[in-house]
């Protein structure tokens, strides 16, 4: 069965880092994009970042810009997401996605398949 799981979760201050992972199981995404997306509750999902098939591209959010980094390890299939300098407005669930490109997007519709979500929570 092929698919993401997300693991990295939990509870920091702001100010704190998380580092979020995305493991793949099932098959190689070595040939696809791959992003990160977030949920605050009430709110729509968001763009986060996203990483293109070879990791020599990235792209992020203003938000987030300069406080997160996102790469890959396609040996072990595997994405990351490195949040530093978390503020209470990043609290929200993640979501690992895998686009059916190979470069990347921020559009959701170019994803065809996703993670369960790992909850984010920063206190100030």
């Amino acid at each position: 069965q092929v698919q993401l799981v997300e693991s990295g979760g939990g509870l920091v201050q702001a100010g704190g880092s998380l580092r979020l992972s995305c493991a793949a199981s099932g098959r190689t995404f070595s040939s696809n994009a791959m992003g990160w997306f977030r949920q605050a509750p009430g709110k729509q999902r968001d763009f986060v970042a996203a990483i293109n098939w070879d990791g020599g591209n990235t792209d992020y959010a203003d938000s987030v810009q300069g406080r997160f980094t996102i790469s890959r390890d396609n040996a072990k299939n595997t994405v990351s997401l490195q949040m530093n300098s978390l503020k209470s407005e990043d609290t929200a669930v993640y979501y690992c996605a895998k686009s059916y490109r190979p470069r990347t997007t921020r559009i959701q519709g170019l994803y065809d398949l996703w993670g369960q979500g790992t909850q984010v929570t920063v206190s100030s």
